[in-house]
């Protein structure tokens, strides 16, 4: 690869519980990070350094996952280390203290993915334990899903700032982390939402403080067709997420509008992509011929939740010697900033 300067901070140590936790610089870091673990991986299902060898995670998770689990578990194992999957039954503040659990995790292991509803929950364990503790999920953020997602929209763009990305559905925790993250590089993001079902005005009041840095845009509306107009990518999230199943019903009635099928990719334009973090509903937030179709993005952005979680490990893992260096990207980058975050 044709060697790049690299950015120099360093993320040992550090918390993931917010996608507004990174400055554009250290996501510039981490992404060239994963194009070369990712490049590697895929030349020979291996690593020639395993740069975590010795280290462990420990999987705290409340909420069942398909993505996060296998690509944590997964990324640790091909960088040879090992995760410790910890079911429901360690029930946070139930069976044990949020408090005890950290005190305890932080003696036994490196590090802490934790993947729960309340935000406050990983907000705890970080307070309490002195190992990094990473948000695998919670019901205001998922920055991992994020990262993996804008480093999609990079590979296939060869850039980030300038880019629109139409968020269509809920304003959730999904959609919080792609404005925050997107506004930290410079890329536009849209929302098209029901009355009654906005985002949290602290996320956007934070991402519009990100964006005057810049240059990027967050624009709200009602209309589907109008906001993905122009857009470069199309994202949709299932209507009921976990722990909301009692609204299942009066969700599908508020949300039936707001169903990514071909008209709507059409209305965007000719070249739009089309994202989902998964798992869909097809049928109802998206049509199986859109998801299944020749501008979907959406099993490589599954994908590179392994490749950009092993290099988020490696920054926050590796002996510094290790991660003194990552190798550089050839491809497109975001634009970088000074800006703490």
């Amino acid at each position: 690869m044709t060697a790049m300067p690299v950015a120099q901070s360093s993320l040992g140590g550090r918390d993931l519980l917010s996608a507004a936790d990174l400055s554009a610089s250290e996501v510039q870091r981490l992404f060239d990070r994963a194009t070369h673990l990712k490049a590697e991986f895929r030349a020979t299902r291996r690593h020639a350094d395993p740069l975590l060898a010795g280290r462990t995670i420990a999987m705290l998770f409340q909420r069942p996952s398909l993505r996060t689990r296998v690509t944590f578990e997964a990324g640790m194992a091909q960088l040879g280390g090992h995760a410790i999957y910890l079911t429901h039954e360690t029930v946070l503040g139930a069976r044990e203290s949020v408090r005890d659990v950290a005190r305890n995790l932080d003696r036994f292991v490196d590090a802490i993915v934790a993947r729960t509803g309340p935000h406050q929950v990983v907000v705890e364990l970080a307070a309490q334990a002195a190992v990094p503790v990473v948000n695998g999920l919670t019901l205001r953020e998922h920055p991992c899903q994020a990262l993996a997602d804008l480093f999609t929209l990079r590979e296939r763009f060869g850039r980030l700032a300038g880019l629109v990305l139409a968020f269509v559905g809920d304003g959730n925790n999904v959609y919080h982390s792609l404005a925050l993250l997107g506004a930290t590089l410079g890329v536009d993001v849209r929302l098209a939402h029901p009355e009654g079902y906005g985002p949290d005005r602290r996320i956007v009041e934070r991402a519009r403080e990100l964006a005057e840095t810049t240059g990027a845009a967050l624009v709200f509306g009602h209309d589907p067709a109008e906001i993905v107009r122009g857009a470069h990518v199309v994202y949709t999230d299932a209507w009921t997420s976990m722990g909301q199943e009692a609204e299942a019903e009066e969700r599908r009635d508020a949300f039936a509008p707001y169903q990514v099928d071909a008209r709507l990719l059409e209305t965007a334009g000719p070249e739009a992509m089309v994202m989902h973090c998964l798992p869909a509903h097809r049928g109802e937030e998206i049509t199986s011929d859109v998801m299944d179709g020749p501008m979907s993005l959406i099993l490589e952005q599954s994908e590179n939740r392994l490749h950009v979680q092993k290099a988020l490990l490696v920054e926050l893992l590796a002996d510094e010697a290790a991660r003194a260096e990552p190798p550089a990207s050839a491809g497109g980058r975001p634009e970088a900033s000074t800006t703490p975050v």
